[in-house]
């Protein structure tokens, strides 16, 4: 079965960093499209940062130039380094990924920019 794991949320100030990771058992990131993606409450769930197989990237409008996703293929691991945050960052983080036409979920990690 695929599993997806976020870990790296927590409560943060505005202007401070975080790192999420996400670790995965049951697809092998190496070949596979991953992406990270957050809900706020009230709001749609939304792209935040994908990565490809090939090391391609691509971030929302919002978060580029403060967020970079990066893989580390022999971890199974891909992580969201999270600076400058702001208090509209606030949401939860979720990890993805879809193996043959099905799409795989982490658990979802919390992020609270506030001061």
């Amino acid at each position: 079965q695929v599993q997806l794991v976020e870990s790296g949320g927590g409560l943060v100030q505005p202007g401070g960093s975080l790192r999420l990771s996400c670790t995965g058992s049951g697809v092998i990131f190496s070949i596979s499209n991953m992406g990270w993606y957050r809900q706020a409450p009230g709001k749609e769930r939304e792209l935040v940062a994908g990565i490809t197989s090939g090391g391609s990237t691509n971030y929302a409008d919002s978060v580029k130039g403060r967020f970079t996703i990066s893989r580390d293929n022999y971890k199974n691991t891909v992580y969201l380094q999270m600076n400058s945050l702001k208090p509209e960052d606030t949401a939860v983080y979720f990890c993805y990924t879809k193996r043959s036409v099905y799409d795989y979920w982490g658990q979802g990690t919390q992020v609270t920019v506030s001061s």
